[in-house]
């Protein structure tokens, strides 16, 4: 629990420090630090194995101060705006540094033991899940599906063509990341069994929509075995939490109006 709390904080705290942070890129003052020029260093020695010449050092500087330049000037001119591409990855980079806490520190065991009980069916060994897809070139054509389905629509004459079965009985975890994707087998998981369909869930071929009929637990394994496993399913989970929390912080500065 206080690793928890410790990590709410910093969520908090991050969130504030990214309010206060100042528009540096309407700066033209540049200054690169020792601290930066080794960070520079360190990264040439972890690709070529040795570290940099003072020419090379000096290049890699060059490279880093033109880098700069342009990116400020990219902004001052808004040239960020309009991008979609642009704003989907400044908005990831907030993510990624909202998230970044729960990545260090040391996970007790008390609490990986209590993330393990409290989520047994994404550790189970030979979990068997029976579960219909369907198949999707692009998710706005399975959020369109899902619509039809809700309303009544044959599920046999829905989706795209794909050489994957439309049906899966009793499948292994296994079985699920090698025919569709491990995140998409982790996703199944999470679902509770019924006859509603759920998506659009993303795959290493597109997007489905999915229908899970069947999920047969398997057994836990005791967290010594699966350590590795449970601590990087914890970490995630408190990285999205953190990324939660840290937006609302950041939204609270906002006043946001929707015209419908």
């Amino acid at each position: 629990m206080l690793v928890l709390v410790l990590l709410a904080g910093a969520a908090i705290l991050a969130a504030r420090s990214w309010r206060a942070a100042p528009g540096d890129h309407s700066s033209r003052s540049i200054h690169l630090t020792r601290s930066d020029q080794a960070q520079l260093s360190r990264e040439f020695a972890d690709v070529t194995g040795r570290p940099p010449t003072q020419a090379e050092l000096d290049t890699l500087i060059s490279r880093r101060v033109r880098e700069e330049v342009l990116y400020r000037e990219a902004l001052r001119r808004g040239l960020d705006k309009g991008d979609p591409v642009m704003r989907k990855r400044l908005a990831q980079k907030m993510d990624a540094i909202a998230a970044s806490a729960a990545g260090t520190g040391t996970i007790d065991d008390a609490t990986l033991n209590g993330w393990l009980q409290a989520h047994p069916d994404r550790f189970a060994q030979e979990m068997k899940l029976t579960f219909d897809q369907l198949y999707f070139t692009s998710r706005s054509r399975a959020v369109v599906a899902r619509t039809l389905l809700e309303g009544g629509a044959n599920w046999t004459r829905v989706g795209d063509a794909i050489s994957l079965p439309a049906h899966f009985n009793g499948a292994s975890r296994q079985t699920v990341s090698d025919e569709l994707d491990q995140e998409f087998a982790h996703a199944l998981e999470g679902l509770a069994p019924g006859d509603a369909w759920h998506g659009p869930v993303e795959g290493a071929l597109g997007w489905h929509l999915v229908r899970l009929t069947a999920k047969q637990p398997g057994v836990i394994p005791p967290l010594a075995a699966i350590r590795s496993r449970v601590e990087d399913d914890w970490r995630a989970a408190m990285g999205r939490r953190q990324q939660d929390e840290s937006y609302r912080a950041l939204r609270d500065d906002y006043r946001i109006r929707i015209d419908r």
